[in-house]
């Protein structure tokens, strides 16, 4: 059995291997993505995004075992912050779920965001493509909990879920920039604490201010990690809502909208490459004329991209 076909018959060691691959930015991974590629498409990937500290892990945990008992198969990504001295990720979110690493039906990876200041790095995107030819129903994607360049997360999933907790101080206040326009799904974590009923109101006049009055409110959903409460409501309120987003045609249009952002990001990424790489040696002359003071990085620029060699020569 070759190696596209392991994956697509969800073989862990090959998955893990091509993510790896996929990280390294390997021309094998490239390859493989594009034999992979008409295989995907089946998958529900739900990103799950929040301040940090508000349970994001243990919903994700609790959450993946509801699916496993629908008997659907269940991808998770955990993206940890990424060191900035080494590179690499911290890994929690793994350590945390790892009673569930020994499901057949459940794969966990945790990647690092690589800097990215949304929380997702180009590879957590062909992650995603990985685990849905792998045949996975439903893809969860927990993000590193930053606050508001979170939204990063819509680019990515069928369904965004934003978790909050009571007792956050301003609240709503501090997060309502953005990520509160991308939440398909509010959840109200650890709402055995007061100020749970205070947090709902303010989640609910908050979407009370959006302009378009014809736009269903999204759900929210009370929960405590701690003790699986509400959970099994989770569960069903996601069902639901790729329910009607499929009806509508608004899971279509989401996934449309993603495809044409990825190509616009493919093709800048490409081309500016090539832009380097043609332009190496002059780059080096340049970066030498700049430090001497002798041209401005904006004129060697325009120079470069121009090939001109009438102003300025290096």
């Amino acid at each position: 059995m070759d190696f596209v076909s392991r994956v697509i018959n969800a073989d862990k060691r090959s998955i893990a291997r091509l993510i790896t691959l996929i990280e390294e930015q390997s021309d094998e991974a490239r390859n493989l993505l594009k034999q992979l590629y008409k295989f995907t498409g089946n998958a529900i990937t739900i990103g799950i995004t929040g301040p940090p500290g508000a349970g994001k892990s243990s919903i994700v945990n609790l959450l993946a075992k509801k699916l496993r008992e629908s008997n659907k198969k269940v991808g998770i990504l955990a993206i940890d912050p990424t060191s900035p001295f080494t590179g690499g990720a911290l890994l929690g979110d793994r350590i945390r779920m790892q009673d569930l690493t020994l499901d057949e039906g459940i794969y966990i990876r945790s990647m690092g965001s690589r800097g990215s200041l949304g929380g997702l790095s180009r590879a957590s995107y062909d992650a995603v493509k990985v685990l849905d030819a792998a045949g996975m129903d439903y893809i969860i994607i927990e993000t590193v909990g930053v606050g508001q360049s979170e939204v990063d997360i819509i680019k990515l999933a069928d369904i965004v879920i934003l978790v909050l907790i009571p007792g956050m101080g301003d609240d709503i206040q501090a997060i309502k920039a953005g990520i509160m326009e991308i939440a398909d799904i509010f959840v109200v974590n650890k709402s055995d604490l007061d100020g749970t009923d205070r947090l709902v109101t303010e989640i609910q006049m908050n979407l009370d201010l959006n302009p378009d009055k014809s736009k269903s409110k999204p759900p929210i959903v009370k929960t405590v990690a701690l003790t699986g409460e509400g959970i099994d409501e989770l569960k069903n309120t996601i069902f639901h809502t790729q329910k009607q987003f499929q009806e509508q045609g608004l899971l279509n249009k989401k996934r449309k909208k993603r495809i044409n952002q990825e190509l616009r990001e493919l093709i800048r990424e490409i081309h500016l490459s090539q832009i380097a790489s043609s332009f190496e040696t002059k780059i080096d002359d340049f970066t030498e004329k700049i430090f001497n003071k002798e041209v401005d990085p904006i004129s060697a620029a325009v120079a470069i991209l121009q090939n001109s060699k009438d102003n300025i020569k290096p």
